[in-house]
């Protein structure tokens, strides 16, 4: 479905156009900056995103959006209408990880939190949120700023619980679409920093551009003892061992080659102490995949793994197998993808290239899928240029910090003006553009 965008004139596509607004309203970035390391010492997990949501709300009111806060969690969406013309939904999330930052920076966090378990965990923005929270927060300033300059309806939408991989279905379910006085977005937008890339840089291209994810909780029963005595015991942790080194035959001997498929057994949890056997083993999966047949394929053989062992092992009783979250392929839109990338090629010329697929995994096109609208996800770079350049002259790129590590550091400039420019360019794409007087 392509969007009926007036194409007529020359001023609605043109790359001066696109650079003129953004150069003549961009607002002073020192204010963003400043936010960025406020919203960086001061993290918080999912579904606990208060202070930020606040910050990103009161922005938005100061401005002049209409603000609705509080939907399905702490999101919230800015409002500003502005003409007959499309709907545009830009889209920011705002949680944090339970990781201990060891950047050594002098903004970096110090701050634990309780997490959804009631323990006490360091808070890091590890992922890059707070990035996207600070660059919508620009380009929300810098389009009402520009409300001369075109027709239609802008959102900014301010997501919570993103690394539950929950939020955007929370805020679907908790009347997104249907509780406010807003038109249905023709088109959602999102962007998401890397330090894959260096900084400066936007990378976007059509199709698959982030794996579907399912989560899998497994418990593993045995029957406990002493541990001196284990032929009077069932040891479920040597299940769950050996659950954890089969899987790995699933991708590597059942997938076919050339099929993206990613499974990570990223917790074990069993025992009290070291002389006692315990009674059961908890396991929790990740699973990555680009396509439905292989998503199906990978549970299947993962079922089927499992309860084998347990039967291998005499396990007591069937292991307990919970599908604890999903979220889709997140898939460009040819189409609308094509235009973007026209728009970010002329605005940002060498410094925009094509994105690879990657196998991380996000809830972004669960806005889009509910309304069954087309979406778009591009990367932004976040990789200091200096530091990408010794590394790619090393040899050394595969070192660099990436997302969810404790060391990862996106530099703030130039990735807060690329970010608030990419939004900026990527909502006049599609909005209706007013031609100024000859």
């Amino acid at each position: 479905m392509r969007i009926n965008i007036p194409t007529a004139s020359s001023i609605t596509r043109s790359n001066q156009t696109y650079r003129g607004i953004v150069d003549e309203y961009r607002p002073d970035l020192a204010y963003y900056e400043s936010t960025y390391r406020d919203l960086h010492s001061n993290p918080e997990l999912s579904r606990q995103e208060k202070r930020t949501s606040s910050i990103a709300a009161n922005h938005l009111k100061t401005i002049g959006y209409c603000v609705h806060e509080n939907i399905g969690g702490y999101g919230l969406i800015g409002v500003l209408k502005n003409g007959h013309g499309p709907t545009v939904l830009l889209r920011a999330d705002m949680d944090a990880l339970p990781v201990r930052e060891n950047t050594g920076l002098d903004y970096a966090s110090k701050k634990t939190m309780t997490d959804s378990n009631g323990t006490e965990v360091p808070v890091m923005h590890a992922c890059g949120h707070d990035v996207h929270v600070s660059c919508l927060m620009g380009a929300a300033r810098l389009l009402h700023a520009a409300r001369s300059k075109w027709r239609g309806t802008l959102i900014c939408l301010f997501q919570p619980a993103e690394e539950f991989v929950t939020g955007a279905r929370a805020m679907v379910n908790d009347g997104l679409y249907s509780r406010f006085d807003i038109p249905k977005p023709d088109i959602v937008l999102g962007q998401h920093v890397f330090c894959i890339e260096k900084a400066g840089a936007v990378a976007l291209s059509p199709g698959p551009v982030m794996a579907a994810a399912d989560g899998l909780k497994i418990r593993v029963f045995g029957k406990g003892g002493h541990g001196s005595m284990p032929s009077l015991c069932i040891d479920p942790i040597v299940i769950a061992s050996q659950i954890v080194v089969r899987l790995q035959t699933i991708v590597s001997r059942e997938l076919q080659p050339g099929k993206m498929g990613v499974i990570t057994c990223g917790k074990i949890q069993a025992g009290t102490a070291v002389n006692i056997i315990p009674d059961y083993a908890d396991l929790e999966l990740s699973i990555r995949s680009y396509d439905t047949r292989v998503q199906k394929q990978l549970l299947d053989a993962i079922e089927r793994i499992v309860r084998a062992e347990c039967n291998a092992s005499r396990s007591p009783q069937d292991p307990v197998i919970e599908n604890s979250a999903h979220t889709p392929v997140t898939v460009n839109d040819v189409d609308q993808t094509e235009s973007l990338k026209t728009s970010f090629s002329d605005f940002f010329e060498d410094n925009a290239s094509a994105m690879e697929p990657l196998p991380g995994s996000e809830d972004f096109s669960v806005l889009a899928r509910a309304i069954k609208v087309p979406s778009i996800f591009w990367m932004l770079g976040g990789c200091d240029p200096i530091k990408w350049d010794e590394a790619e002259r090393s040899g050394k790129i595969g070192e660099i910090p990436m997302n969810h590590s404790a060391e990862f550091a996106p530099a703030i400039e130039p990735t807060l003006r690329t970010g608030v420019d990419a939004l900026a360019v990527a909502a006049l794409t599609f909005l209706r553009l007013i031609a100024s007087p000859a």
